[in-house]
């Protein structure tokens, strides 16, 4: 019999091949920097630069349809203010719950403390006024719609999206043309999405072999305990906060969770983008878990924009921690304190794409560190955002599964039911005739 390519590589899960992805680039990676190979360097940067600029593409109409579609279906939700409060509620709670585990990792670890690390040539990194509370507040609101969109600011994306989501309710029937327009763009760019989606593990091989073949062990050595907190800390959420309110707050299973909400964080994980990440993980979220699909294409764009356990609550704890012994200041518990509040009130800084730098620079200022601490960590962020978008993205399928089993609005059967695979068109636009190429 003849060897099909294409009906192997259908035969070969997903999960699968972005383990395979993983692997050969770590391999290429080692070799790369051992032999000083320079072009495979350049290669696997520039193959792991395109499939982040292929993600990127699709962000802002993605980001703004979604959140515009989502408000405009809370009014096919019965009870949509209660479920709303509800998601938001959680988002702050399992929020506190992350920065917990981050301060108190800081203060066992002590992160900063005997680290050699030259703060001299340190500078504080440009974020365009995003520094202080009141640059934050009013970066919200844009100046210029095409600006917003045109230099991928994912916050005034979502501050549009709500503003012009919330109007079309208002307006309500005239304004249905409108809101078929942006279904549709948004399920074509959904489309698109999956097809670049398809080529994640390409794009892992690149992305992991550039952090191998540029970073190595050297960069991590001197900051080797704030690395481990940041994994330690978002290992904690995923296989113990998450866990416990899976199973004794939604009833359910945590090992039949993340055997199928598996696929969207490995995604998440090699891509470092909760955004890029989010059709797949609301089709993780309706057709593995079971949770009621008018309430998940709210729940899931505006958890993907907002709900940051990783980035904005475990990381910045840590960090803040790090940056105050490295440069010799003194933390109270009151500092203590502030990091929980703005790291709870403040995640919707991150805004899905942006990493955790401008919520790192919030918190600082916030606190009164020099801003000159970011500096120190941008060469190993891209290391550490690996795990804290994975951790993001658990926590965005975790908190619609809790409010949707509180409200009856969690299909049981579907939650139990062995994983299906995951067909590559959209449920509402899937063709009759015949499957497409699945991803399991």
């Amino acid at each position: 019999m003849p060897f099909h390519r294409s009906a192997f590589v259908k035969r070969v899960s997903f999960s699968l091949q972005l383990l395979l992805g993983l692997v050969i680039g770590v391999v290429l990676g080692f070799v790369a920097r051992a032999g000083d190979v320079t072009w495979l360097t350049a290669t696997l940067t520039e193959v792991g630069k395109i499939f982040v600029q292929l993600l990127k593409l699709a962000v802002p109409p993605l980001v703004f349809t979604a959140v515009v579609v989502s408000v405009a279906n809370l009014r096919n939700v019965s009870g949509a203010a209660r479920l709303a409060s509800k998601t938001l509620l959680w988002f702050l709670v399992t929020s506190l719950i992350a920065v917990v585990f981050g301060l108190g990792l800081g203060l066992i670890l002590n992160p900063g403390l005997g680290v050699t690390i030259s703060t001299a040539g340190a500078k504080a990194v440009d974020l365009e006024g995003a520094g202080t509370w009141l640059d934050f507040l009013t970066g919200i609101i844009p100046t210029n719609i095409v600006t917003a969109f045109t230099e991928l600011n994912v916050l005034q994306i979502v501050f549009l999206g709500v503003v012009i989501g919330a109007a079309a309710l208002a307006v309500g029937e005239k304004a249905e043309p409108f809101l078929a327009f942006s279904r549709s763009i948004l399920e074509l760019v959904q489309k698109g999405l999956w097809w670049v989606i398809r080529l994640a593990p390409i794009g892992t091989a690149g992305l992991i072999g550039k952090s191998v073949a540029s970073y190595g062990w050297d960069l991590l050595a001197p900051l080797a305990k704030l690395s481990a907190g940041v994994y330690i800390g978002c290992l904690l959420v995923l296989l113990v906060s998450y866990p416990l309110l899976l199973a004794f707050v939604g009833k359910v299973s945590p090992l039949t969770f993340y055997r199928k909400a598996w696929p969207a964080i490995e995604l998440a994980f090699v891509s470092r983008s909760s955004v890029g990440t989010m059709p797949l993980t609301q089709r993780v979220t309706t057709e593995r878990l079971g949770v009621d699909r008018d309430y998940a294409s709210f729940a899931v764009p505006f958890g993907a924009t907002t709900k940051m356990d990783g980035c904005a609550a475990i990381y910045p704890a840590l960090a803040s921690i790090f940056v105050a012994q490295v440069f010799g200041i003194h933390l109270g518990v009151g500092h203590y304190l502030l990091i929980a509040f703005v790291s709870v009130v403040g995640s919707a800084a991150t805004a899905g794409l942006t990493g955790a730098i401008v919520m790192l620079t919030l918190t600082l200022s916030t606190l009164g560190l020099p801003l000159e601490g970011v500096g120190l960590l941008l060469a190993i962020d891209p290391i550490l955002d690996m795990i804290r978008t994975a951790t993001n993205v658990a926590g965005q399928m975790v908190v619609p599964v809790l409010v949707a089993r509180s409200e009856g609005r969690l299909d049981e059967a579907v939650f139990t039911a062995p994983p299906q695979p995951l067909d590559e068109a959209p449920a509402a636009v899937r063709p009759a005739a015949g499957p497409e190429p699945a991803l399991t």
